[in-house]
């Protein structure tokens, strides 16, 4: 277990999926902040598993996590579901999942991270939570051009200039590999956190429930569920 100090007049919101990324994401926050909350956008995905797994794990957190459990604050859900008609992918409408003209996968959500933040940024000033984190990354990705580092350099400073103040936005898992991403979580929560990654966090993008793997549950042949399998066996190999 680690113990960091917390910093402490830090809060944080955690932009929270209920996927792995999003699970280790809120621990790494939980570890750091005194003051967490919790941001999650219904935007019309084909599959309401992600909003369940959503509550899942932020219940298992805390007693996954009880020196930190105090911690953990509201959450926020926001129907961005207008905006998931408009910029319609695989992960909204019935769609194969394959790459388009552009060289990008067809489940890639058109701006989404840009706007998951402009929305996150305003909760977070009203809430008066001074850091957003989110799980996005550009190691370990499916190609989303909205998860890479200078994208997200580019919104901290247009919502800096937005809302006239110092707008911070966190990556922790920017740099790592999904095997690196396991071995963050296990570092801060042990065998217990891992095992509510792999039992209650939903990663596939079918919405698959049924199929148990050893990273976890999913289809185990979606891009999500080919990423996280692959993690997970090197990190295990590691």
């Amino acid at each position: 277990m680690s113990a960091l100090d917390p910093q402490p007049a830090a809060s944080a919101l955690v932009l929270f999926s209920g996927g792995q990324d999003s699970a280790t994401c809120l621990a790494w926050a939980l570890e750091r902040y005194v003051r967490v909350e919790t941001v999650g956008f219904d935007y019309g995905q084909r599959h309401a598993v992600e909003m369940q797994a959503r509550l899942a794990v932020r219940d298992g957190m805390r007693a996954t996590l009880p020196q930190w459990a105090d911690r953990l604050g509201e959450d926020h859900v926001v129907d961005l579901t207008g905006y998931g008609a408009i910029a319609e992918s695989a992960l909204t409408a019935d769609r194969a999942m394959e790459m388009d003209a552009r060289g990008l996968p067809t489940t890639f959500v058109p701006g989404r991270n840009l706007v998951f933040l402009s929305v996150a940024a305003a909760l977070a000033d009203r809430r008066g939570l001074e850091v957003m984190v989110g799980g996005m990354c550009e190691t370990d990705f499916s190609g989303y051009p909205d998860c890479r580092r200078e994208t997200i350099d580019a919104m901290e400073r247009a919502l800096s200039l937005g809302l006239d103040q110092p707008v911070r936005i966190e990556t922790p898992l920017m740099a790592l590999t999904k095997a690196d991403t396991w071995a963050l979580a296990h570092r801060i929560g042990g065998e217990p956190l891992v095992e509510l990654i792999l039992e209650a966090s939903h990663t596939c993008y079918r919405g698959d429930r049924a199929h148990r793997h050893a990273w976890g549950y999913g289809c185990g042949d979606c891009p999500a569920c080919e990423l996280r399998a692959r993690g997970h066996a090197e990190w295990v190999a590691a």
